[in-house]
């Protein structure tokens, strides 16, 4: 039976939770989708990433990344510089308007978590985490 499968389980719980999170983002008005703030959440903490990497980070295949990416530079959340050092290259920011969006989404998240992890202790949290770590481990390419 399916529910009995771990992994169907925690695929079950994290489809729920973003249908649920996108959900709290849309009630509030705010044009931007989860995988959206996951990018501009990346790149406000690592500006300096390339294309591949923001695509690791956010567990999505690079071509997701691409388009995201210049959806997001199209509506002004993110800008291009270039680098000096590498035409090729260009050093991602979020913008003015990129830190606004972010700053009114941040309460939803927050609550969103919230809850999800109603009934959850933090006990709980604490034996799930190294769990989840090892399975993410587990599954990661040999050296």
């Amino acid at each position: 039976m399916l529910s009995s499968i771990v992994f169907y389980a925690l695929d079950k719980a994290i489809r729920s939770y973003r249908r649920m999170a996108q959900a709290t983002i849309d009630r509030a008005g705010l044009d931007i989708t989860i995988d959206q703030w996951l990018v501009l959440r990346v790149l406000l903490e690592h500006d300096d990433l390339t294309q591949h990497e923001i695509a690791e980070r956010v567990f999505k295949d690079q071509a997701s990344v691409a388009r995201i990416l210049a959806l997001l530079t199209r509506r002004g959340l993110l800008s291009a510089i270039p680098l000096p050092h590498d035409g090729r290259r260009t050093q991602l920011r979020v913008t003015e308007q990129g830190h606004r969006i972010l700053d009114a989404v941040h309460p939803i998240i927050l609550q969103n978590r919230a809850k999800a992890l109603a009934g959850i202790s933090e006990e709980e949290l604490t034996l799930m985490r190294p769990l989840l770590d090892r399975i993410a481990l587990n599954c990661a390419p040999a050296p």
